[in-house]
C-alpha cells in the first residue's frame, strides 16, 4: 500500500496498516496486474521481433530483385554493345549499292568479252580437246 501511495504522490508514512484480508486482496490484484503487464510486454517484444524479421526478409527479396535487374541490365548493355559493333562493322547501304553497281559493270564487260568476234561455227569440245566450259571447270 505504501508503494502504491508513493506512486500516486501521497505521503506514505501516514498510512495505517491494512487488515489481513484487505492486504491479501490488494496483493492478488497487484500480482494479477503484474502478470498481465508482463504478458503484454512479451507480446510487444514478440511482435517487434516478428516485424523486424519480416522487414529483413522483404529487404532481402528486394535486394535480390534489384541484383537480378542489375544483372539483366548489364547483360542487355553487353548485347547492345555487340549489336552496335555489328552495325558499325557492316558496310553502309550506299557502299553496298556501289558494290552492286560495280558487279554489274564487271559482268557487262565480261559478257562483251565473251561474245564471239564473227559468226563462225563453234567448235565442239571434243574437236579441240578442251574441257567443256559449261561443266564449271576453270
Amino acid at each position: 500500500m505504501r508503494a502504491k501511495m508513493r506512486l500516486m504522490g501521497f505521503n506514505a508514512e501516514t498510512i495505517k496498516p491494512l487488515n489481513e484480508e484487505a492486504a491479501a486482496e490488494l496483493g492478488a490484484e497487484l500480482l494479477g496486474e503484474a502478470t498481465i503487464f508482463m504478458v503484454a510486454c512479451g507480446c510487444l517484444v514478440l511482435e517487434y521481433s516478428r516485424q523486424k524479421t519480416q522487414q529483413r526478409r522483404k529487404e532481402g527479396e528486394q535486394l535480390a530483385t534489384w541484383d537480378a535487374m542489375r544483372d539483366e541490365v548489364d547483360h542487355l548493355a553487353l548485347v547492345l554493345e555487340a549489336l552496335q559493333a555489328q552495325v558499325q562493322a557492316a558496310p553502309p547501304p550506299g557502299a553496298l549499292e556501289e558494290l552492286q553497281a560495280q558487279m554489274r559493270e564487271v559482268r557487262a564487260q565480261l559478257c562483251v568479252q565473251d561474245l564471239p568476234p564473227a559468226p563462225q561455227a563453234e567448235p565442239t569440245p571434243e574437236d579441240e580437246g578442251l574441257p567443256d566450259p559449261g561443266l564449271g571447270q576453270d
